[in-house]
């Protein structure tokens, strides 16, 4: 005889992918086709909340904001890092309240990036997905845009990758949105 396992509720949907990804959209269709409401926060928001002098156009490891370089790089200082622990026990409280959290991520440090919304959310039900598509599919969909640093997309593609654990990894490459947001709502209670 064999036991079955009850599974908990889903609290928190963490999706990970690189600049033009495809997680945004993901989410979008997820909200549309989960059962219950579920609200969304995302890195780019959180970034697009911070002070405009904290947000500079140049990667700088002195910095103590957010460094934009014209390559696509980018590095992140001291006061960044402090406002950013402050939006994420924003987030967690907001799903510890029993509101579903849909996050838009983007995991620069790898592991690191999972490491700290770990500890964050410690206590919750947190479903990890990996948002993958090829370096030059990101880099298109990044020119189509127009809204993004060139070189960005395709710099992240694998980087945000490294090193972190999934329960679900989906591929934006060629497949449509609606295909991947069905195989993540499969596993959301």
């Amino acid at each position: 005889m064999t036991t079955a396992h009850a599974r908990t509720r889903t609290d928190v949907v963490i999706l990970n992918g690189g600049s033009s990804s495809g997680t945004s959209t993901l989410i979008r269709q997820l909200q549309e086709i989960l059962p219950r409401p579920w609200l969304t926060f995302g890195v780019d928001s959180f970034i697009e909340a911070l002070p405009p002098s904290l947000v500079t156009p140049e990667a700088s490891e002195t910095a103590p904001g957010l460094g934009l370089a014209p390559d696509g790089s980018i590095t992140v200082g001291p006061v960044f890092r402090s406002l950013q622990a402050d939006w994420q026990e924003g987030v967690a409280a907001v799903a510890r309240t029993g509101t579903g959290v849909l996050l838009d991520e983007v995991f620069l440090g790898g592991a690191e990036g999972q490491e700290r919304w770990r500890r964050t959310l410690k206590g919750l039900s947190v479903l990890w997905v990996g948002v993958h598509c090829t370096p030059e599919t990101a880099a298109a969909r990044e020119a189509a845009r127009g809204d993004r640093i060139t070189g960005m997309a395709a710099s992240q593609a694998e980087l945000v990758h490294r090193g972190v654990t999934y329960d679900i990894e989906v591929d934006t490459t060629d497949t449509d949105p609606l295909t991947c947001a069905r195989r993540i709502a499969a596993y959301v209670v």
